[in-house]
């Protein structure tokens, strides 16, 4: 398995369970309060203390049991899996942020605008990675 890939699986999951963790937060305060909860700057600081700490522990791991592969640079192929890769992402985060911007024409709320947004970017880098795993495992 290449560093890249293993790299992928340790950024999606950092993507997971910081999610989990950032909307499970979201629904038990909107519980709390019997309505969509507000963002909150702290939470995403959290969220992102989650996965930066994910990132770092994964990374150093792989880099340790293979450090010729952590400094290797990309070749042709893993360049044309990044860029396909991040070119179908950004068609997940276009149709997420679409709906989004419905669901705030029908609702009026910029909480719920605010969630749908962030949810798209964590959506759309969590297929990134997704298609570079299919991309490195089927072989293209």
């Amino acid at each position: 398995m290449a560093f890249q890939e293993k790299s992928a699986w340790i950024m999606s999951l950092a993507l997971l369970l910081g999610g989990l963790f950032y909307f499970g937060v979201v629904a038990w305060m909107s519980s709390q309060i019997g309505e969509l909860a507000p963002p909150i700057l702290p939470l995403v600081a959290v969220y992102t203390v989650i996965l930066i700490i994910i990132a770092i522990v994964g990374h150093v791991v792989i880099a340790v049991f293979a450090p010729k592969d952590a400094n290797t640079a990309l070749d042709e192929r893993e360049r044309q899996i990044f860029d396909r890769a991040g070119h179908l992402s950004g068609y997940v985060v276009g149709v997420g942020v679409l709906l989004s911007l419905g669901l705030y024409l029908f609702s009026y709320s910029g909480n719920l605008l605010f969630y749908g947004v962030f949810a798209s970017l964590m959506i759309s880098q969590l297929a990134e990675y997704a298609i570079q795993i299919f991309l490195y495992r089927s072989g293209v």
